[in-house]
């Protein structure tokens, strides 16, 4: 089984680039997310499930920013809101890099009705989340970057924690 969703398979792709495992396989049980799961650190997917691709990347930054020490056993990941909002964050970077629209993580359907919001919000420069990231060392604010001589967000210095 494989992604025949093409913004999948390049989610897919980037998100195996950057060491977040993606295994593919069939999903029965119902999760929190449709279609996937978080198992050892690795993103389960299935992708005949699969209705929004872009929450791959939400899951992934959950991931991507989990302690490292912990990151190999993860199998739940946080409802801390500080890591909530910096996997948002780091969604929204991570398709900025595949070269996708910020709609594709914020959908319709997510976060609650609001995913247009943050679409709109993050496309004009919202940095909700991101002060997190650059506490975990993995990007640069905005009002911080050019004092570092860094890229700021969206831009990543690491893509994991």
């Amino acid at each position: 089984m494989a992604f025949q969703d093409p913004v999948a398979a390049r989610i897919a792709a980037f998100l195996d680039g950057i060491g977040i495992p993606v295994i593919v396989e069939s999903i029965g049980a119902e999760t929190l997310l449709p279609a996937m799961t978080v198992r050892d650190g690795a993103l389960v997917v299935d992708p005949a499930r699969l209705e929004w691709p872009g929450d791959m990347l939400h899951e992934a930054g959950h991931i991507a920013v989990t302690d490292p020490a912990l990151r190999p056993t993860l199998c739940e990941v946080s409802s801390d809101p500080g890591e909530e909002m910096a996997a948002m964050a780091w969604s929204y970077a991570a398709v900025v890099e595949i070269g996708l629209e910020a709609v594709i993580v914020f959908h319709a359907e997510g976060y609650r009705g609001g995913g247009a919001y943050l679409a709109e919000g993050f496309t004009a420069g919202s940095t909700i989340g991101v002060p997190m990231l650059d506490w975990f060392g993995m990007t640069a604010e905005p009002c911080r970057a050019g004092e570092r001589g860094m890229a700021p967000f969206p831009h990543m210095q690491r893509w994991l924690r």
